[in-house]
């Protein structure tokens, strides 16, 4: 009997034991497996993040143009990148529009907000507070905000476009998805014609529905997008006249609020590896061969 129990034990015992190793090597081979997972997607982040710095490092060189079969490309392993360009000049620059208050110009910014819906008792309390932002002088617009505890105007232009969130005024509008999609504060200034939105460009002074939509149907040519292939092909403003069909007089009235072919260009390249994703996006200077790089920006 005495034999017997210690056999019984002893049983148990190793039993025990080798249940204690089952969960070790379950627990090390589960920890294992997370970490190659981890490893795994951590690899794929690098990757998609690397696809999408080469979308744009392409899309910077200077023999490249929207459109390009190059902005395209795969590789293996689920890899690949997509990179657009634009102009930035087709956005409106509010440090332009508000610098120096010039009526004329900040009435397009009046126009522009009114397109975006926004009421006339708004348009002046956001336009006013953005006047006493920049202004060098501690003078308060009618509509404007001044100095307070919890207010400080920085009495200087825009560094960057998400500085209007802190506006007075403006936090409506730029609490709305895709505010800023049209606005900028690196562009040279005028709108590119050849780039400008239809919101954009129906803010320019004596702009119409109809001019811009006819404008905008002969620029994007068949397939109705812009930077493709089939895309109208300016030479000069004179072909931009021409294809808005207004006379000289009324073109020279509106040339001071326009430009054509900006030199500051914006990238949006989006890279993946699998099923991940990464964005990068910059904007930069075309000089001759050289690109000056403005601002870069990663998501």
């Amino acid at each position: 009997m005495s034999r017997s129990k210690s056999r019984g034990a002893a049983l148990l015992l190793s039993l025990w034991a080798l249940f204690l190793l089952g969960a070790l090597v379950m627990s090390w081979a589960l920890d294992i497996n997370s970490r190659i997972t981890v490893s795994g997607t951590e690899n794929r982040i690098v990757e998609a993040e690397a696809m999408a710095a080469s979308g744009a490092e392409i899309a910077m060189h200077p023999a490249i143009r929207p459109g390009s079969r190059n902005l395209q490309g795969k590789f293996g392993h689920g890899q690949s990148y997509s990179a657009r360009l634009t102009g930035e000049g087709g956005r409106l620059n509010i440090n332009w529009l508000v610098a120096g208050e010039n009526p004329l110009r900040i009435d397009m910014l009046r126009r522009y907000l009114e397109i975006k819906g926004v009421d006339l008792n708004e348009r002046d309390r956001m336009i006013d507070c953005l006047l006493d932002w920049v202004s060098p002088s501690n003078l308060v617009h009618l509509n404007g905000a001044g100095e307070s505890e919890d207010y400080h105007p920085a009495h200087t232009l825009l560094t960057r476009i998400d500085d209007l969130k802190k506006v007075k005024g403006w936090e409506a509008f730029t609490a709305a998805p895709g505010w800023d999609e049209e606005l900028t504060v690196n562009s040279s200034g005028p709108v590119d014609v050849a780039w400008g939105s239809r919101d954009v460009l129906r803010a320019l002074p004596g702009m119409t529905d109809e001019l811009v939509d006819r404008f905008l149907q002969l620029r994007r040519g068949p397939d109705g997008v812009d930077a493709t292939v089939d895309d109208a092909t300016f030479k000069s403003l004179e072909d931009v006249r021409v294809a808005l069909g207004i006379s000289p007089q009324q073109f020279q009235a509106l040339s001071p609020f326009i430009s054509f072919r900006d030199s500051i260009v914006r990238v949006i390249s989006t890279g993946q590896s699998g099923d991940v994703t990464r964005v990068v996006q910059l904007v930069f200077r075309r000089s001759g061969t050289t690109a000056q790089l403005i601002t870069w920006k990663e998501f």
